[in-house]
């Protein structure tokens, strides 16, 4: 392919651009979010550590390896989330019938194994395993634990939410999230994926991210929110972290989502916060369907593929619609104010007017 020379001295200069961010404000980001895990964590382990002294069936699964934690989700600089991996699974079946979007419920397989599971007294008459039932007793394990642990004058729990929330040295915010993994199996709800005809991803990988499998998270869920059925208590949040990570591995993909990060941290951390690191993640996901081929994630390709993301994250804001990508039914911008996501729609705007209008923008971003 034939690139006129102007093009391609713009595109060399965009890269210097990004590459000098990178290197400064990317790379400043990541050395203090590494700083605060290691911090935060120690108190988080701290606290479970008491959990799992009063309720060994909480046993907590944050560790570290190769300097990474499992189960830690970076939201924001000051906000985390740690995903505590529950045993025993065993004796319920997944079931996802479409009618709480984004979220499953856990069911006994036979009304005869109720006795037989580890979790008895937080299975409803119907048979189903409540998220909420199991969340509230965790609260309460927690709220103890942050009174006997060593770390008691600088971890408080968050009041006012059915969430387990603590927040660090007045400074930092953990959600810790009791989970189920399920390996091996793939919701019905996602069962579209992935989108026929799109040479990526390739089989061979789309196979390892179905075997890996997803996380039912015990949490809060936006398509719950306003709905009074007793099923929306029971149910579990559908998480698909790992894929997503999985997905992305390979050309520039990983580099462009800490530089859309960095941008976000920088010049859309708004009120109501209508832009989170999330979407950013949803959007280069969309990207990489929109550029499948290997070539178009070379590190030449990174300024254009940043507009595009940018670009994408405009028209979501101002169609007030950006749908999750593996549960396209469910709405990531559900519960936002208008006035939060217009108000959005127009910084972001003005970002990429500056990126796209001035090589050297980077350096004042």
């Amino acid at each position: 392919m034939l690139v006129p020379q102007d093009m391609m001295a713009a595109q060399s200069k965009m890269l210097y651009q990004l590459n000098k961010y990178y290197g400064e404000r990317v790379q400043t980001r990541k050395g203090g979010i590494a700083k605060t895990i290691r911090e935060v964590c120690k108190v988080v382990q701290d606290v479970l550590k008491e959990v799992e002294v009063q309720e060994p069936r909480f046993i907590s699964s944050l560790t570290e390896c190769n300097a990474r934690y499992e189960g830690l989700e970076v939201i924001s600089p000051t906000e985390f989330e740690v995903v505590l991996y529950l045993n025993q699974m065993g004796v319920f079946n997944f079931v996802d019938d479409g009618t709480l979007p984004g979220c499953a419920v856990l069911k006994l397989s036979d009304g005869r194994k109720r006795s037989m599971s580890l979790w008895v007294e937080f299975i409803t008459a119907s048979g189903y395993l409540s998220a909420r039932k199991i969340r509230s007793r965790f609260q309460t394990l927690v709220a103890q634990a942050c009174d006997k642990c060593s770390y008691r004058d600088s971890v408080k729990m968050i009041a006012d939410t059915t969430e387990v929330k603590l927040r660090i040295r007045e400074r930092f915010v953990v959600q810790i999230t009791p989970a189920f993994k399920c390996s091996g199996v793939w919701p019905r709800s996602a069962a579209h994926w992935p989108i026929p005809h799109i040479p990526w991803p390739h089989p061979n990988l789309v196979a390892e991210v179905k075997t890996e499998g997803f996380d039912l998270l015990s949490k809060e869920s936006l398509s719950m929110q306003g709905k009074q059925s007793a099923m929306e208590g029971d149910a579990w949040v559908l998480s698909f972290a790992e894929a997503e990570n999985r997905l992305l591995q390979g050309g520039c993909r990983k580099k462009c989502l800490s530089l859309l990060k960095t941008l976000r941290d920088r010049h859309l951390d708004l009120p109501g916060n209508p832009v989170t690191s999330y979407h950013m993640k949803t959007l280069l996901l969309y990207e990489c369907e929109k550029h499948p081929r290997d070539i178009e994630w070379d590190e030449p390709c990174l300024g254009d593929r940043i507009n595009g993301i940018l670009l994408q994250l405009i028209s979501c804001l101002q169609c007030r619609r950006c749908p999750h990508y593996f549960l396209p039914n469910l709405d990531l911008f559900k519960g936002k104010s208008p006035s939060a996501l217009e108000n959005a729609a127009k910084q972001a705007w003005r970002l990429t007017r500056e990126l796209l209008t001035n090589t050297r923008s980077l350096e004042k971003l």
